[in-house]
């Protein structure tokens, strides 16, 4: 026996809710290039850390920077209640995108978070935008 077999494996059921669960608050990077290559984007997709350079430097084309610091009801006000919010950060070793889907579903937001953020992007080899807009996968550069 393996320490991969020490503990056996989950029946089907609990298998079937636990990844049901956690793919209803997380999606990854192919899925959101994907969207955003096909123009089939039916979510906002917030870049939730870092300044306004660091964006400006380097960020997901689609992606509209907003803090997760900076945060609100009043902010928010700008969509429709029932939009889909992505949240990303800097990648694994960060928890901007955790703080700010916890802020978005305190207001009653929908919220998944972008597993892996930019260093997931990075490694799909995905490519970036740069500038103050946000840029747009569907219309190569």
């Amino acid at each position: 026996m393996s320490y991969v077999t020490d503990v056996p494996a989950a029946p089907a059921k609990i298998a079937i809710e636990h990844f049901s669960r956690r793919l209803s608050v997380e999606t990854d990077c192919a899925d959101v290039a994907s969207a955003l290559m096909t123009g089939n984007q039916d979510f906002v997709l917030l870049h939730v850390v870092g300044t306004v350079a660091a964006y400006e430097r380097r960020h997901i084309p689609g992606a509209i920077h907003l803090p997760h610091r900076e945060i609100s009801a009043e902010r928010m006000a700008e969509w429709p209640d029932g939009t889909l919010f992505i949240a990303y950060c800097a990648g694994p070793h960060c928890n901007g995108a955790d703080q700010a889907a916890l802020k978005l579903a305190r207001l009653g937001r929908p919220v998944k978070i972008m597993i892996g953020g930019i260093t997931g992007w990075a490694d799909e080899e995905l490519p970036f935008a740069s500038g103050p807009d946000a840029g747009d996968l569907s219309r190569p550069a």
